[in-house]
């Protein structure tokens, strides 16, 4: 697993990496552009919305939408990426923080139009994503949505299947998505949908 070290020295190259890999559609990137891109075009049917992306890394999404004029506050570990996104977005609200901690006070009394992350939460055990969406979900607004855009399966089945097609360069440290489990574990009380984009990927929208 990468430390924030790992990210610090990463960053410079992270989008071209990402990008290499999803020309080949390969995991865990393929179909990286369409997932950003599926979460841009739920944000922009809302003008002016509050949005809070964590772990924006390099700010690849949030910029876009910072440029349409949305309100972006950000969270992510990685000190260097924090400060490639700040020269994209300087009127932003990036913080430092490293979301396996939960979040800091400072947001817990903010209400979102939008939660968004992408490739990040996959960083947490199944039982913490589940514990942190709890916690966010007291932050959206009425008609709010979570949007998790990341390495994700509907079924535990074709998690499986992806790993023994990929075996060779699986992330072992990694806790990816699995849809069914996710909205078992929500109870069936908030509204999820679930939209695969690639053998590998797919967008998770959470609402109350």
């Amino acid at each position: 697993m990468l430390t924030k070290q790992g990210f610090d020295l990463w960053a410079d190259d992270y989008d071209q990496h990402v990008h290499d890999i999803e020309k080949n559609n390969q995991y865990p990137f393929a179909g990286y552009k369409e997932i950003l891109n599926t979460i841009f075009n739920v944000i922009m049917q809302k003008k002016d919305s509050k949005i809070l992306d964590i772990g924006f890394g390099t700010g690849v999404l949030a910029h876009k939408l910072y440029e349409h004029g949305h309100r972006i506050d950000g969270l992510d570990f990685s000190p260097k990426m924090i400060s490639i996104a700040k020269t994209k977005m300087p009127d932003a609200n990036l913080v430092e923080w490293d979301i396996s901690n939960g979040l800091p006070a400072e947001l817990e009394e903010k209400k979102y139009d939008f939660i968004i992350s992408t490739y990040t939460l996959h960083h947490l055990t199944d039982k913490e994503k589940i514990t942190l969406i709890l916690k966010l979900l007291p932050l959206i607004e009425e008609n709010g949505k979570i949007l998790i855009g990341d390495i994700s399966f509907e079924t535990r089945e074709k998690l499986e299947i992806c790993k023994r097609e990929n075996a060779s360069r699986w992330d072992s440290d990694e806790f990816y998505f699995v849809y069914e489990e996710i909205k078992s574990s929500l109870k069936n009380e908030y509204s999820c949908e679930f939209h695969q984009i690639s053998h590998c990927g797919s967008v998770i929208m959470i609402s109350k």
